[in-house]
């Protein structure tokens, strides 16, 4: 199956390929459609960031990718997740948890509530070695202080035994990424990383994570809500919306020649420096219940270009321009709208 997020030209085969995932939430409400039909691949070295408001799905394909989605409510309707090849959907759970924080690891949204808050954030580092690798206390506790000074946590010798409430918001962020990183993974799922952090300490993260990245050539997956984060560090962006991808394209064609009405709402919401006195603009509306999706486009009851095609047949996400997908009917119009935007003088 063809992947939804068009892949840079790379020499290796994917680390991680998503194909055709399907996720649901059994509810008293009725079957909430969490994902529907997803599709990525990610390589060595290259940052997908999956954009979308709260309810799009991010989460849960973070939850499905990492094996710790709850189950029940949560049940997989379909589709693999191929990592190195193997589908991780169809292995034993014994090798999933040994393969878990190794191979593929992930940073979760809210490091206080995250951490444990009665262990010390140097024990809860050294577990890392202890369960998977088999080191000894002494040995376990030396390689925590070690990750804790490569994530630029000062005296991390005096601090290795600190409790995470002892920690401001940014340095447990810090400890959360020595956590994740620490054995070494292929594979980052970072799961709003910077969400509740002030915009210097969220530049801080983001640059500390590109810095690792670079280092280990680890493939990296960004969930964010937030589209000024993604243009500093994405190659690629994916722009979910109830369960789907809406449009996928290089970081660069999404800000500059977008092609879905609900990308270019994202971006018409995003402050400008040089919009003195103008209205913030927002999407009007609410998603819809994943219980009561609309027969068309899931987007159209929201949608400023929405015709009766779209509240009556849901497009599928196709290619309108090489590497550049895009699930709306009018894709083409509106892609030639941000082109004729982008050449109109400053």
């Amino acid at each position: 199956m063809t992947a939804d997020i068009p892949n840079d030209v790379v020499d290796d085969a994917p680390l991680l390929e998503v194909r055709d995932l399907q996720v649901e939430f059994r509810t008293k409400a009725g079957v909430a459609q969490a994902i529907n039909g997803l599709n990525f691949t990610l390589h060595s070295g290259e940052t997908l960031a999956i954009l979308g408001e709260s309810g799009s799905g991010k989460s849960v394909t973070a939850q499905t990718i990492m094996g710790i989605l709850d189950m029940p409510p949560g049940h997989i309707a379909g589709g693999e997740i191929r990592y190195r090849g193997e589908d991780l959907l169809q292995m034993p759970e014994e090798q999933r948890r040994k393969l878990r924080g190794m191979d593929i690891s992930m940073i979760f949204q809210d490091a206080l509530s995250s951490l444990n808050p009665v262990l010390p954030v140097g024990w809860q580092i050294a577990e890392m070695f202890r369960v998977h690798l088999g080191f000894n206390r002494k040995d376990a506790r030396a390689r925590a202080v070690e990750m804790m000074q490569k994530v630029g946590i000062p005296a991390a010798e005096k601090r290795v035994w600190d409790f995470p409430h002892q920690f401001s918001g940014g340095m447990r962020q810090r400890i959360m990424i020595a956590m994740a990183i620490s054995l070494d993974p292929d594979v980052l799922i970072a799961d709003e990383p910077t969400t509740a952090l002030d915009v210097t300490v969220q530049a801080q993260v983001m640059s500390l994570l590109q810095e690792l990245q670079m280092e280990s050539r680890m493939g990296l997956i960004l969930i964010t809500h937030d589209l000024g984060v993604v243009a500093d560090v994405a190659d690629k962006i994916a722009v979910m919306y109830s369960g789907r991808v809406m449009e996928s394209a290089d970081v660069y064609t999404i800000y500059a020649r977008t092609a879905h009405p609900y990308t270019k709402g994202l971006l018409d919401s995003i402050p400008r420096i040089d919009a003195e006195g103008e209205k913030l603009k927002a999407i009007p509306g609410l998603p819809p219940s994943l219980t009561a999706l609309p027969p068309g486009c899931p987007f159209s009851p929201r949608c400023e270009f929405a015709t009766e095609l779209c509240r009556e047949e849901r497009p599928e996400l196709r290619e309108i321009a090489p590497g550049h997908r895009s699930a709306c009917h009018h894709a083409e119009k509106i892609h030639a709208m941000s082109e004729e935007a982008q050449n109109e003088p400053a």
